[in-house]
C-alpha cells in the first residue's frame, strides 16, 4: 500500500477537527508533532488504524463542515491517522459533490435546478441571483452560490439550502426548533445532551446569531466569537430571501413543520402518517403515548422469526422501486451462518422528486428507530447504520436527538427491554452522491470508498457491508413493520390488491395546488390521487418514478398505482414520485434536464453508463428546438445509446438513465 504523502501541514483548525472525531493522536505515526524515542522504536497504527477506514467519510466531514473545503494538508493528516493511502482518500474526496479540494467561501448555497424546481420557476430565481451574486461559482462576500440536484424539497419548490462552514457548538445549550409550533426551546447540553455527529451541530439554528460579538461585563464587545457552523433551507426561495439567508443563515426564519408537507395530516385512517402533525418529533414520551415500541414489544413475544413470518406474510415488499419482498430479504440475512451481520437503512432518497423519507423522518423520527430495532432483531444484527442525505440538516437533527433518547432510556443498546438484546445506530451522513442510493454503492461509501456499486453476485444477504451479511431497506419499507406488528399479517393484507399490499406513501410536487406526501392504499388510480393533490386542467404530462421513470400522459389517469398495474401499463411506480407538468413547461427542456442529471450522477465505474449518458445529454441539446424529421436522426442515436445503457450497465442508473426520455418520445410524441 502507497502511503506517500506530501509536503503540506495541516492549519491547527483543521487539525482540530480531526480531531474532534478520531481523539487526539498517540504518536507521530499518526501525525502527533513531537516525535518520541518509542516512536522510533516501533512503528503504531497499522492494522489497527486500517479497520477504521469507515471513519473516512465522517473525517471528510468534519474537515469540510470546519473549513469549508478540503486542503492537501488536511486531507495528509486524515490519512496518517486512518493509514489510508492519499491518494484514495483524494479518489473520495472528489465523488461527493458536497465536498470541495479547492479553496471557497465558508458558506455555500445550493440552489436546486431539477425537476420540481424547474417546474416552480428556478430559472428566473437562478437568474436574479446571477444580478445579485454574480455567475454561479463564483466567489464573491464571502459566498458561492452553485445549481444543484434535488435537495429532496419539491413540494416547497424551488428550494435552496445555505451551508456556513464553522465551529460545531459543544457549549452552552443548541437551540432546537419544536416544528409544530415554531418555538425555540432550549435542551441544556450535559448529561443527555445530543451527540451530533462530528461537523453537524446545528449551533444557531433557527432566531440564534452564534457569530455574534461576546459582552464583557461592562458592554463592551469583545473579540467575535468563532464562526459556527449553521444551516439553512429557504423554500419556496426568492432570490431576496437567498440574498438575506446567506448573509446570516442562522438567523435566517425557522423552517415550516413537517406535517404542512401532509395534506392529510390529522385526517382518520393513515397508518404510515398517522403521528405526523400530531406528535412533538422531539419527544419520545410522546411518541410512547401514541402507540410508540408497541410493536418492538410484539416482536420480542414473537421472535426473530416470528417477526419475518408476519413480514412474510404481510405481504411487504420493498418501497424503493424494486419491490423485492422484504421477508424474503430478512430470511436469507439470518440463516447466514457468519456473524457479524448488519442492517443499513437507505436514507439517501436522490431520486429528484423524492421527498416521503424526509417527511417521516421530520414528522415522526422515532417510528424509524423503533423500524430498525424490530428490524434487526430479525436479521441477527447487533449494529445498524442509518445512510442519511447530506441535504438534509432537520432531520439529521431530529433522528440525532431520538437515537440519544431511546438509548437513555433503554430502548437502544446493550439490553433493550430487558430482553438481553442488544442493538445500537449510527447515523452516517452522505454527500451528494444519487449513486449511493443503490445498496452495494451505499455499502463502498459507509466503508470509506468512493460509492461505486459493486458485482453482484455475491448479494448483500451474503457479503454486504464489511463482508458481512446484510439486510438493507429504505425508511418506507421499514416503517411499514409497524401496521404489520401492530395489526397482524392478516389485517395488513387486506389493505391492497393481492399483489401489491398496505398502504403506500407518494410525492405529489410539480404544477399541483396542493403538494405534498400522500398516503392511499395500494390499487387507488392515478386520477384518484391527482384529484386530492388539485392537479390543473391544463396538464401537459405526469411522471411516474422521477428521473428513472417513465411519462404517462393526461388521459391515463385510470392507471392503478400498484406495481402491477403500473408494469401492465408500460411504466413504472417506482418509489413513488407523481410530478405533474402543465403546458406551460417546455418539456424537451426538461428531457435535457434529465440527461444532465444522469450524466452528472453518473459514477463513471463502467464505460454504457458513463459515455451513454453524455452521447444522450448531447443530442437532447441538439434537437432541443427541433421536431419531425429535423429530430429523427438524433433520436435514432437515442435508442441505440438508450438501448447499450440498458442492456449493458452494472446498475441502475445505467439501466434506467433513457427510460424517461424514451417515455416521452414514444408516449407524448415529445419531438413530432
Amino acid at each position: 500500500m502507497d502511503l506517500h504523502f506530501g509536503d503540506s501541514k495541516p492549519t491547527d483548525e483543521e487539525r482540530a477537527a480531526v480531531d474532534s472525531l478520531l481523539g487526539l493522536p498517540t504518536s507521530a505515526w499518526e501525525g502527533a508533532e513531537d516525535r518520541t524515542d518509542s516512536d522510533l522504536r516501533w512503528a503504531r497504527g497499522g492494522r489497527e488504524a486500517r479497520e477504521r477506514r469507515d471513519l473516512l467519510l465522517p473525517g471528510l466531514h468534519a474537515i469540510n463542515d470546519r473549513i469549508g473545503w478540503i486542503s492537501e494538508g488536511a486531507l495528509d493528516y486524515l490519512c496518517r491517522r486512518l493509514t489510508v493511502p492519499p491518494a484514495e482518500a483524494y479518489g473520495v474526496a472528489t465523488f461527493y459533490a458536497m465536498f470541495a479540494v479547492k479553496p471557497r467561501p465558508a458558506k455555500v448555497l445550493h440552489v436546486c435546478t431539477d425537476l420540481a424546481c424547474a417546474s416552480k420557476g428556478s430559472a428566473a430565481l437562478c437568474a436574479g441571483l446571477e444580478e445579485r451574486l454574480g455567475a454561479a461559482g463564483s466567489a464573491a462576500g464571502g459566498l458561492v452560490w452553485q445549481p444543484s440536484p434535488c435537495l429532496g424539497l419539491c413540494e416547497r419548490a424551488p428550494a435552496a439550502l445555505v451551508i456556513q462552514a464553522g465551529v460545531p457548538s459543544d457549549e452552552g445549550s443548541v437551540p432546537l426548533p419544536l416544528a409544530d409550533t415554531g418555538v425555540t426551546e432550549k435542551v441544556q447540553l450535559g448529561g443527555a445532551r445530543p451527540s451530533w455527529p462530528a461537523g453537524a451541530n446545528p449551533a444557531g439554528q433557527g432566531r440564534t446569531n452564534p457569530a455574534a460579538p461576546a459582552r464583557t461585563g461592562n458592554g463592551v464587545s469583545a473579540e467575535p466569537a468563532a464562526r459556527r457552523y449553521a444551516t439553512a433551507v429557504i423554500a419556496p426561495a426568492t432570490a431576496e430571501a437567498l440574498v438575506l439567508a446567506a448573509a446570516e443563515p442562522a438567523a435566517a426564519p425557522a423552517e415550516p413543520a413537517a406535517s404542512l408537507a401532509v395534506p392529510q395530516a390529522g385526517q382518520p385512517g393513515l397508518s404510515l402518517l398517522a403521528r405526523v402533525g400530531v406528535v412533538d418529533p422531539y419527544s419520545l414520551d410522546d411518541y410512547r403515548a401514541h402507540d410508540g415500541y408497541r410493536a418492538l414489544r410484539r416482536a420480542f413475544d414473537l421472535g426473530p422469526a416470528g417477526v419475518i413470518r408476519e413480514v412474510t406474510d404481510a405481504g411487504l415488499v420493498g418501497r424503493g422501486g424494486a419491490a423485492f419482498p422484504t421477508g424474503r430479504k430478512w430470511q436469507a440475512t439470518a440463516s447466514q451462518p457468519v456473524r457479524q451481520h448488519y442492517l443499513v437503512c437507505n436514507a439517501d432518497e436522490s431520486e429528484p422528486g423524492t421527498f416521503k423519507d424526509r417527511v417521516v423522518m421530520e414528522g415522526d423520527p422515532y417510528a424509524l428507530i423503533e423500524s430498525m430495532t424490530i428490524a434487526g432483531y430479525a436479521v441477527g444484527a447487533d449494529r445498524g447504520y442509518l445512510y442519511l442525505r447530506g441535504e438534509y440538516p432537520r432531520a439529521l437533527r431530529l433522528l440525532q436527538n431520538a437515537i440519544d433518547q431511546a438509548r437513555a432510556r433503554g430502548l437502544l443498546g446493550d439490553d433493550i427491554l430487558g430482553q438481553g438484546y442488544a442493538f445500537d445506530i449510527e447515523i452516517r451522513r452522505g454527500a451528494g452522491a444519487y449513486i449511493c442510493g443503490e445498496e452495494t454503492a451505499l455499502f463502498n461509501s459507509i466503508e470509506g470508498y468512493r460509492g461505486e456499486p459493486r458485482s453482484k453476485p455475491p448479494f448483500p444477504v451474503e457479503s454486504g457491508l464489511f463482508g458481512k451479511p446484510t439486510a438493507e431497506n429504505n425508511v418506507e419499507t421499514l416503517i411499514n413493520v409497524l401496521p404489520i406488528l401492530n395489526r397482524g399479517a392478516a389485517a395488513y393484507a387486506a389493505i391492497g390488491t393481492g399483489q401489491s399490499t398496505g398502504p403506500k406513501l407518494f410525492c405529489v410536487s410539480g404544477n399541483v395546488g396542493k403538494p405534498g406526501i400522500y398516503e392511499l392504499p395500494f390499487g387507488a388510480t392515478l386520477g384518484e390521487l391527482l384529484e386530492l393533490a388539485h392537479a390543473p386542467d391544463n396538464m401537459r404530462a405526469i411522471l411516474l418514478g422521477g428521473a428513472a421513470g417513465g411519462f404517462v400522459r393526461p388521459d391515463e389517469l385510470d392507471i392503478p398505482l400498484t406495481f402491477e398495474g403500473t408494469r401492465a401499463a408500460g411504466t413504472t411506480l417506482g418509489s413513488g414520485v407523481v410530478l405533474v407538468l402543465d403546458d406551460t413547461v417546455p418539456l424537451p427542456k426538461m428531457l435535457v434536464r434529465i440527461a444532465e442529471f444522469f450524466r452528472d450522477e453518473s459514477c463513471g465505474q463502467c464505460v454504457p453508463c458513463r459515455v451513454g449518458t453524455v452521447r444522450q445529454e448531447e443530442a437532447l441539446h441538439r434537437i432541443v428546438d427541433r421536431t419531425g424529421a429535423d429530430a429523427a436522426q438524433d433520436i435514432a442515436l437515442l435508442r441505440e445509446v438508450g438501448a447499450a445503457m440498458k442492456d449493458a450497465s452494472i446498475c441502475g442508473l445505467g439501466q434506467t438513465a433513457w427510460s424517461a426520455v424514451e417515455s416521452a418520445i414514444d408516449r407524448l410524441g415529445a419531438y413530432k
